[in-house]
């Protein structure tokens, strides 16, 4: 009897449970998996981290939609944000480096966006929307109005201080820019530097891999031992004897293959 009882209850059990459960189930709301809407800063902060880590590679302009995004970024403060980082990143790096004191340890940087900034003339170019004017930026380089980017200016002091080599290395043209371009630098504080390196006739119609590459193949066999490399483009850091390390910042503006 006792035996009887007993199944009996567990069967009771049985049945509540499974009551229960049907309840629950039948009450409980399915919610769709949330997704990110495709609005126009989504699209344009993943063109941007897609354009930065060379995935979308020779675009001559930003897309037409992203113009007031990519305005914000270099403007609002992100942009001066990311820089001083990636700058705080390198100076982490070069305290490591135990300089020997020769007058061999060498550091590359290019020029343009990376030490002195071009905002100011790609505004009037709705920050890249436009396609690239080769005169219109001749005429604005040697009026010499870039400003130094501030974090670049602390990471060339810092360079100089360590006691290293410093290159300036740019694709401008030497014979139409060159007394311009370094004007333009010494009145924003980049004195002191080793040599600053302009395109010359030997490497005219030369992609800008191809002649950073031979300017930094040239140093090399001078003697010289690049620690690092930095620029805003990816073409900067391309190619041959790149250096120990190279840095990219940030520059969604323009591509220079």
């Amino acid at each position: 009897m006792i035996t009887n009882m007993m199944k009996r209850l567990r069967e009771v059990l049985v049945i509540f449970f499974l009551a229960i459960t049907t309840v629950a189930s039948s009450s409980t709301k399915i919610y769709p998996r949330p997704s990110c809407p495709p609005d126009g800063a989504s699209y344009c902060l993943s063109w941007r981290v897609a354009a930065e880590a060379n995935n979308v590679r020779a675009w001559r302009t930003i897309p037409t939609q992203c113009m007031r995004y990519i305005e914000a970024y270099m403007v609002g403060g992100q942009y001066e944000h990311d820089l001083n980082f990636i700058v705080d990143t390198i100076i982490s790096y070069i305290d490591g480096i135990l300089v020997a004191g020769d007058g061999f340890d060498a550091w590359i940087l290019d020029v343009d966006d990376t030490c002195i900034s071009n905002i100011v003339y790609y505004k009037g170019k709705r920050y890249g929307c436009d396609p690239y004017d080769p005169q219109g930026f001749k005429s604005w380089a040697l009026g010499g109005g870039c400003s130094a980017i501030p974090a670049a200016l602390r990471l060339f002091d810092r360079l100089i201080e360590s006691g290293f080599k410093v290159f300036l290395v740019t694709g401008r043209d030497e014979e139409t820019l060159g007394q311009a371009t370094g004007q333009n630098l010494q009145s924003q504080g980049f004195t002191g530097y080793e040599r600053l390196i302009l395109r010359t006739a030997e490497y005219k119609g030369q992609s800008a891999v191809m002649y950073k590459s031979g300017i930094r193949k040239q140093l090399q066999g001078e003697g010289y031992r690049i620690w690092g490399n930095v620029g805003d483009q990816w073409s900067d850091l391309q190619g041959e004897c790149t250096g120990n390390r190279t840095f990219k910042l940030p520059n969604p503006m323009y591509f220079v293959p």
